[in-house]
């Protein structure tokens, strides 16, 4: 071999050795990062427990990066802001309740994100005595306006475009706990509602409606009156029970919790003499029988309490001289004067 041969031999050894090096070289780059992709990708990032999120149409991918991060401060969510970014997230935010697991990668949360995997939460719907009452409680707990639902609550036409077509709104809502997404629209949450009271009345609650004699509305009505007038649940049936008799003898019912209803936003703390001449058809002392609706939310234990109220002779109740928020019953009117008296007596020496 000539020496220019040899020379160029060399260069061509040499150059392969180049090469391959260079290969070799960015082999490890190349698994270097794909390993730090991998880490801040696909390892678990989350090392806090389990938390919230709640995403409002005003957030972007930085605010929920910073949600997360002030729950886990450890997380590394580079990784999270790169597939947000490729996935083009900002453009299509999916609102709602997420939980944030321990253990959880930046592509575990990006998926629930992206595909808006969110979870339901627990709505706890108390008995109110106003529209604004519960629209407040409701809205608390869920993404709408109070305002919003107070106004779709209080739209009759509305209402019955959904199908509903009860005498009032206080009949539509029975108050227990629900399971919703936290992004229902007020259409979905008033079908819900509508679904729900239809669910609760059964068969079996229609027809201890109908051995009654009332309808599942005014069976709603009267439980809004006994749950005005006691707060001790076992007394519930023994008040339904005296409203019943009362009902089927034609009496009226003068019951003190419908003048103040029917006085609108007055709400004396004592019924007077004055207030009983109220003119409205809820005021129970001047009309006989049920007032038009119920005047407030009940709740299922005050309803079930008519369904299932207790059968005696009572016809009058009077509050105990005790204070203790039970009341003195009576079958006569003598009884119930007796009873009046004492607790009239005990009221002046307070």
């Amino acid at each position: 071999m000539s020496i220019f041969a040899k020379k160029i031999s060399e260069k061509m050894k040499s150059k392969k050795t180049f090469i391959i090096w260079t290969i070799n070289i960015l082999s490890i780059l190349a698994i270097s990062i794909t390993f730090r992709c991998f880490k801040v990708i696909i390892s678990p990032q989350i090392q806090s427990n389990d938390f919230s999120i709640y995403i409002t149409p005003e957030n972007h991918s930085d605010d929920i990066i910073e949600m997360i991060q002030s729950n886990d401060s450890e997380a590394n969510l580079k990784g999270l802001k790169w597939i947000l970014k490729l996935k083009k997230y900002d453009e299509n935010v999916h609102t709602g309740h997420y939980i944030i697991k321990k253990g959880y990668s930046a592509k575990n949360i990006a998926d629930i994100l992206a595909r808006s995997m969110q979870t339901p939460v627990k709505v706890v719907i108390n008995s109110t005595r106003t529209v604004d009452q519960i629209a407040t409680t409701i809205s608390s707990q869920l993404m709408m306006d109070s305002a919003t639902i107070a106004e779709k609550l209080n739209d009759i036409e509305y209402l019955k475009s959904q199908g509903y077509n009860g005498n009032s709104v206080f009949c539509l809502i029975v108050p227990n706990t629900y399971e919703f997404y936290w992004n229902v629209s007020i259409d979905g949450f008033i079908k819900r509602m509508i679904k729900e009271r239809d669910a609760f009345w059964n068969e079996s609650r229609l027809e201890k409606a109908k051995a009654i004699g009332l309808t599942p509305e005014e069976v709603i009505t009267l439980a809004s009156i006994v749950e005005e007038e006691t707060a001790k649940n076992e007394e519930l049936p023994i008040v339904a029970g005296l409203y019943i008799n009362r009902l089927k003898k034609g009496m009226l019912l003068q019951a003190d919790p419908t003048v103040i209803y029917a006085l609108g936003s007055e709400r004396p703390k004592r019924v007077l003499k004055k207030h009983l001449e109220t003119d409205s058809p809820y005021n129970t002392y001047k009309y006989a029988g049920l007032p038009p609706a119920p005047i407030r939310f009940v709740n299922i234990k005050s309803i079930d309490a008519v369904l299932n109220h207790t059968k005696h002779k009572y016809l009058y109740m009077c509050a105990k001289e005790d204070f203790s928020g039970y009341h003195n019953f009576a079958t006569t009117l003598s009884q119930h004067n007796a009873n009046a008296a004492r607790y009239q007596r005990a009221l002046s020496k307070r």
